[in-house]
């Protein structure tokens, strides 16, 4: 398997180099080759693999030679050692629980496949390699945690101040060791643009070893495949699901369109917004508008400009009349997240994160409209049943999901020890020639 950039002015490259690079030279995302079909029989006989045996067959073709097959099924291994439940919300809805890992985020899959990937890619390099994150919330924890004491390598995240929770906040900026925090005044698409400048400053090319850990680089993105296949391997219905994705930086979505063309059922897919709507726009007008970022409560979904978003659209051939007849996409704002996540828990004692509650209130709004007033009609019936990505853990957003259900969230074991842990961050202004002159400090 090889990589494109999809600016197509670079060569070809191989998965590691891929992984090492983050970003073509020419500043486009890489893209496979191809995407891989499944096996015959796989779909058919899904429930009889576990989920490492089915993770090895998915990710083996786009890794291709770089890594031995006995390195890459360890790789697996570590990567998903915990529970990706499929949970019953009521009879048409299911949640995809996927924050049952270290972080308690789904971003933790990704992080950890690429961190491991890296780590043995760097076993005989003697420079070390400077993994750059911009984060609007959960991704800076689960790189954090990845990346924690890899051998030759250090991380350097970039968070907008005040503008992730407190739990991601620490997260983040109590690890130490290789681990460097950067606290941005400014926005989440502010850090996004100061490590995209970072990329293709040639100067800090020379001197540093770069490469990005946000969902752009290919072994965070591809992995996330992985979700759609462990929750169809607990789907008991006989009619395909459509698949409701939070999006933010649409590498999820993307992953889950890229599982669905090399052969998992999936009858349609909604990407749900908050009021960064650049994409439901695009959807409706055909005309693609970046904004500058607004901050709502489903903080990681914060993007005013997706970077993913042009991976979508090379899966379908860059035509929106072909992206169209398969994905959907609603926006919510802060006081229909916050109605959701109430009615939900009061109805079917179920309690929703901000972004989960936007994923619900799409896939439940696709599901209750009347089938003939949407342009893909054809995609849904009136059996139709779905399922959301529920991303990260309640607890992360105390302050507006307490507040809503009036009930104490409690805290996981595994992010207590947190809570005693003091908070190593350093300030910056949203200034690219300040983060190269820390960089190279």
């Amino acid at each position: 398997m090889h990589y494109y950039s999809l600016n197509h002015q670079s060569s070809y490259v191989t998965f590691e180099e891929a992984t090492i690079k983050g970003q073509a030279p020419d500043k486009g995302l890489y893209f496979p080759e191809y995407i891989p079909t499944l096996p015959k029989g796989l779909i058919q006989n899904i429930k009889n693999f576990s989920k490492e045996e089915l993770g090895l067959i998915i990710m083996k073709p786009f890794v291709g030679e770089t890594i031995p097959e006995t390195i890459l099924k360890h790789i697996v291994e570590e990567t998903i050692n915990f529970d990706f439940p499929l949970v019953k919300v009521n009879d048409n809805i299911y949640a995809l629980e996927l924050f049952h890992g270290p972080t308690l985020a789904f971003k933790d899959v990704g992080a950890r496949f690429m961190s491991r990937c890296l780590g043995y890619f760097n076993r005989n390099n003697d420079k070390y390699t400077t993994v750059l994150v911009a984060t609007s919330g959960d991704t800076g924890g689960a790189v954090a945690n990845g990346f924690l004491g890899v051998e030759g390598v250090d991380v350097v995240i970039l968070y907008p101040s005040g503008k992730v929770s407190p739990i991601q906040e620490l997260q983040l900026t109590t690890l130490g060791q290789n681990i460097s925090a950067l606290e941005i005044n400014g926005t989440f698409d502010d850090c996004q643009r100061m490590v995209k400048e970072v990329f293709v400053d040639e100067d800090l090319n020379k001197k540093l070893s770069l490469t990005s850990a946000n969902s752009i680089n290919v072994a965070r993105w591809l992995p996330q495949q992985l979700y759609y296949f462990f929750a169809y391997q607990q789907w008991q219905h006989e009619e395909s699901p459509v698949i409701c994705v939070p999006s933010g930086n649409f590498g999820n979505i993307c992953a889950g369109m890229v599982a669905y063309i090399s052969g998992l059922p999936v009858k349609h897919f909604i990407a749900a917004c908050n009021i960064n709507d650049v994409v439901p726009q695009f959807l409706s007008t055909g005309d693609y508008k970046a904004k500058a970022a607004v901050s709502t409560i489903s903080n990681a979904m914060d993007v005013g400009d997706p970077s993913n978003f042009v991976r979508i659209m090379e899966l379908f051939h860059q035509k929106i009349e072909n992206l169209k007849s398969m994905l959907s996409s609603y926006s919510a704002d802060d006081a229909t997240t916050k109605q959701t996540i109430k009615e939900v828990f009061e109805k079917y004692n179920y309690t929703l994160d901000p972004h989960g509650a936007v994923g619900y209130y799409a896939l439940n709004k696709y599901l209750s409209e009347d089938v003939g007033q949407r342009p893909t009609s054809a995609h849904r019936s009136p059996s139709a049943k779905g399922i959301f990505l529920e991303t990260a853990h309640p607890v992360k957003f105390p302050e507006t999901v307490e507040e809503v259900t009036n009930t104490k969230i409690e805290i996981p074991e595994s992010v207590q020890y947190l809570l005693n842990r003091k908070k190593q961050s350093i300030k910056m202004d949203a200034s690219f020639e300040q983060l190269k002159e820390w960089l190279v400090r």
